[in-house]
């Protein structure tokens, strides 16, 4: 594994580490960060994970969303992936485009060549990192629950919908809740996974939604969007989900904002209600 500690911060008692390890998924160096609450001192603590979005990095949910005050008094561990494999030997958009190629894994597991080798997020987030953070940190993997951004809402929203026992809750920022029907989602996944869009549903939340057999006892959804985000209309399409969502029964609150973008200071704001959305299904 040769998990090596980049750098590591006191943090409202806590503290905030920024890692790196070979992976064996993605076939390169990877890093993420992780906030330990202080009372991992006394044992386990429930761990909440978050993926962000496009352009972004290991490093830009600790730094800019806030949520370090609240989850050290909720006695929650945060942990904070990248968003795509990197290195001089990872492939990246031809054209140099920012919403395709590096910090832009789109949570999947690429199956098309020259991607397929390194572009195995889905896996990374759901299989590598899990088992990483068990080893390495003072957490308790019964208690798991995950989040995100834009593309890191749509990773959060298929990952918990297609893993429910791993993931004991969910919500979302802004997601692209129904990428066939958006350009990002439309360029990601046909190069990612190729021209056949039945493989595609399988990381749409939207259609995993109306494909769900029984609801049963999961938790419910928490969507926040801002009314004033310019990508709402032509990219995220968070009405597709709530319809969706209607049709098969699954609890879901979405809350529209006026005013707010698509950025940090709107996750900020609202950052404290998806903590305490979390804390209440992780038994807090």
């Amino acid at each position: 594994m040769g998990l090596k500690t980049l750098s590591q911060n006191i943090c409202y008692e806590g503290s905030v580490g920024i890692y790196r390890h070979n992976a064996a998924e993605t076939a390169c160096s990877m890093k993420f960060s992780v906030f330990i609450p202080p009372q991992a001192q006394e044992g386990p603590v429930p761990v909440l994970t978050f993926l962000a979005g496009l352009t972004c990095s290991e490093e830009t949910f600790m730094v800019k969303a806030g949520a370090q005050r609240l989850a050290a008094k909720l006695g929650l561990m945060l942990v904070a992936p990248d968003t795509s494999p990197r290195g001089e030997e990872v492939p990246d958009d031809p054209n140099g485009d920012w919403d395709f190629g590096l910090a832009a894994g789109f949570y999947l597991d690429a199956t098309q060549k020259p991607w397929a080798t390194n572009y195995r997020m889905y896996s990374y987030i759901t299989k590598e990192l899990p088992a990483i953070i068990a080893e390495e940190f003072p957490a308790d993997m019964n208690r798991q629950g995950i989040f995100g951004h834009s593309m890191g809402g749509h990773g959060a929203l298929t990952i918990a919908l297609k893993n429910p026992t791993q993931y004991k809750s969910v919500s979302a920022f802004a997601p692209i809740s129904a990428p066939m029907r958006c350009p990002w989602g439309d360029k990601a996944f046909s190069n990612y996974l190729g021209e056949d869009r039945t493989v595609w549903r399988g990381y749409d939340a939207s259609e995993l939604m109306l494909e769900l057999k029984d609801v049963g006892e999961r938790a419910p959804i928490l969507i926040d969007q801002g009314k004033d985000d310019p990508f709402l209309a032509d990219q995220l399409h968070p009405g597709q989900l709530e319809l969706a969502c209607k049709e098969v029964g699954y609890p879901i609150t979405c809350r529209y904002h006026a005013g707010y973008d698509h950025g940090y200071y709107f996750i900020s704001t609202f950052i404290d209600d998806h903590l305490k959305h979390h804390a209440e299904f992780l038994g807090i």
